[in-house]
């Protein structure tokens, strides 16, 4: 058995993010990761360009979330806002670049160096990270938690849980987070797709698949009432509706549970298209997870759990979720460093200041180490 200050379960972005935090503050770090490698889902974003976040201020980040999530994240995105996000990645060797939308992805526009970036960070500072390694149960001590992990055990002072929502399963994410968080006391609010496309009838794609519209505004109708709006591309797919316009629509239509809804679509030249959907693709090709550890367990200014001190939560393992455009991956990295800086707290322990070095030298010395050995998409926010 071995003994460190801090587990991180789950090796996606926010485990990724909060173990390269704990390695700058010299935190004893162990990383589980159920896959045989880390960020499988990180790889897949922004059509594995990776969407880091999005270049707007914090307050209005907080809006576009909505609520509950926007009140519940915004010590986190107010300590992290975008702006510091891609000084944090520029300081340490990740040049980014802010592209149509305001969004912002790495400069090379490759999902993979994003990942490349995160390992070597690890490895520079010393955190151990446990491939193929499952966290099969979490036990509460009087010091700590008892980690039984595949082939081996942990204690640790510390523990995080960021194993991910139940979207794209193949990647790792499970809900195996969740049921170790409902062992240990916590509520677990009921999975539902977000961001995802409609199922329509085949009218109203008849003729007109593979057609797509870049500036649409839809409008999330029940009775007589708009309860939201989103804006971005409208897209008829073989299967239905997608494009950004609705699926950040499904997702609002997730979080407010609405059963009898229609989606008044209205295009630049004035036309106009109401369509009622029959239901929103499968959970599995979701691009989030609407659902997760409650809120309500959970401390919003640290991200530790009410339920079970020394605990903390980051990510989509939470009921934590937001529109398309960075928005997901900057709330997984803002909880996991709230989460860290107050572990680091605990343990006498300082956030380091940001360090002021060339990222092109940073960049340049990774890629050697591997080589050897407008705002079209901008939507609104909503409220209940």
């Amino acid at each position: 058995m071995s003994e460190t200050d801090f587990v991180i379960i789950g090796g996606g972005a926010a485990g990724l993010m909060a173990g390269c935090l704990a390695g700058d503050m010299g935190l004893r770090t162990v990383i589980l990761e159920r896959k045989h490698k880390p960020g499988r889902k990180l790889l897949m974003c922004g059509n594995s360009r990776c969407n880091l976040t999005i270049n707007i201020s914090a307050e209005r980040m907080i809006e576009m979330y909505g609520e509950p999530v926007g009140s519940f994240v915004r010590q986190a995105i107010m300590d992290f806002p975008p702006s510091m996000l891609q000084r944090w990645f520029a300081a340490n060797g990740l040049k980014t670049v802010v592209r149509t939308g305001n969004k912002v992805y790495p400069h090379t526009d490759r999902a993979s160096d994003v990942l490349h970036f995160f390992t070597d960070y690890l490895r520079d500072r010393g955190v151990s990270l446990a491939a193929s390694s499952i966290a099969q149960s979490l036990k509460k001590t009087k010091d700590g938690f008892y980690i039984n992990a595949t082939n081996f055990t942990l204690e640790s002072r510390f523990v995080m849980i960021a194993t991910g929502g139940v979207s794209y399963p193949k990647t790792g994410s499970v809900g195996d987070g969740q049921q170790l968080a409902a062992e240990l006391g916590h509520s677990i609010e009921p999975y539902r797709p977000g961001l995802v496309g409609f199922e329509v009838d085949r009218k109203v794609i008849a003729d007109r698949i593979g057609n797509e519209w870049s500036d649409v505004r839809v409008r999330i109708i029940s009775g007589a009432t708009t309860i939201a709006e989103t804006r971005g591309v409208y897209a008829i797919e073989q299967w239905g509706i997608g494009g950004t316009a609705i699926t950040d629509a499904s997702r609002i239509v997730a979080r407010l549970n609405l059963n009898n809804y229609m989606l008044r679509i209205e295009f630049a030249d004035g036309k106009v298209e109401d369509v009622k959907p029959l239901r929103p693709r499968s959970l599995k090709e979701a691009m989030v997870t609407i659902g997760g550890v409650s809120l309500k367990d959970v401390n919003n200014r640290t991200m530790e759990s009410l339920r079970c001190p020394g605990l903390y939560f980051a990510g989509e393992v939470l009921d934590v979720d937001g529109p398309t455009g960075g928005y997901n991956l900057h709330a997984a990295f803002a909880t996991a460093r709230l989460a860290v800086a107050d572990i680091g707290r605990k343990l006498g322990k300082k956030m380091p200041v940001m360090e002021s070095r060339s990222f092109d030298t940073g960049l340049q010395k990774n890629n050697e180490r591997r080589k050897s050995g407008k705002l079209q998409n901008y939507r609104s926010g909503f409220r209940q």
